[in-house]
């Protein structure tokens, strides 16, 4: 959830041990390396799913009502979110920098398709969803996409910046941009890893002004804190708060 752009960050924030409107111990969860693959191929290794599987709620509520056309996933992880695009009748180009977690994606795609199959007159429903395993660093996706969405990224092994500005130039005029993250002064309590590396994370503001947003090519359309409960690994509660920005490509 995602997460990761290239780089991962927290993707849904709903672990699958601790079901929806969870958190777990730690953003990031304090690994480090310079090969990014391998960091976080290794993370998925730990459990048999690390998030929960449903879409991430800020791109249900915003990309809701748009019309289908060509979306990129950016940090697809386990595929929640762009297997929801793919539903709503959008083409999917979902990118992941961990093949694990690209792996997971194809199997749980694999699994929705086949239930939709058995209700469908027509027979079995073909993918919308084109993955590719991809850092991020080096990675240019061109710019024809009507959605491109980055949930939650945030990483100790790449700056949200650079990602970010990649995921602002790859929408096409008239298309819509939507980046989702933690606000920096609404972390859970729980943990430390997070709340020591506060250069992860990015007010509204900070998004507008390191991705160029408030000049004559954009119109910034949400730009915003919204709340939500959490509850920690020791079943704490607290609640933080998501900063989302949706914005449309003028020019």
């Amino acid at each position: 959830m995602s997460e990761h752009a290239g780089h991962h960050g927290t993707h849904d924030d709903e672990p699958s041990q601790g079901g929806s409107g969870t958190l777990s111990g730690g953003i990031g969860s304090g690994i480090r390396g310079n090969d990014a693959a391998s960091v976080w191929d290794e993370r998925y290794r730990t459990k048999a799913r690390l998030w929960s599987g449903k879409p991430n709620p800020q791109l249900v509520r915003e990309a809701g009502g748009l019309r289908p056309g060509k979306a990129l996933d950016l940090g697809c992880g386990e595929g929640a979110d762009a297997i929801w695009l793919a539903q709503q009748g959008w083409t999917v180009t979902a990118v992941d920098v961990s093949a694990v977690a690209l792996e997971r994606a194809r199997a749980h795609e694999k699994a929705a398709l086949a239930r939709e199959s058995v209700h469908a007159a027509e027979g079995a429903i073909a993918s919308r969803i084109t993955w590719q395993q991809a850092d991020l660093k080096h990675w240019d996706p061109g710019n024809s996409y009507d959605l491109v969405t980055s949930q939650f990224l945030h990483s100790e092994e790449l700056a949200w910046q650079g990602p970010l500005r990649t995921a602002a130039s790859a929408v096409k005029s008239g298309g819509t941009l939507l980046i989702v993250g933690h606000h920096p002064d609404r972390l859970p309590p729980w943990g430390s890893d997070h709340h020591n590396h506060r250069e992860m994370f990015y007010t509204g503001d900070e998004l507008v002004r390191e991705l160029g947003l408030d000049g004559p090519g954009w119109q910034v359309e949400i730009l915003t804190s919204r709340e939500r409960p959490v509850t920690g690994p020791e079943g704490q509660h607290a609640t933080i708060a998501d900063v989302v920005l949706r914005a449309t490509r003028l020019l």
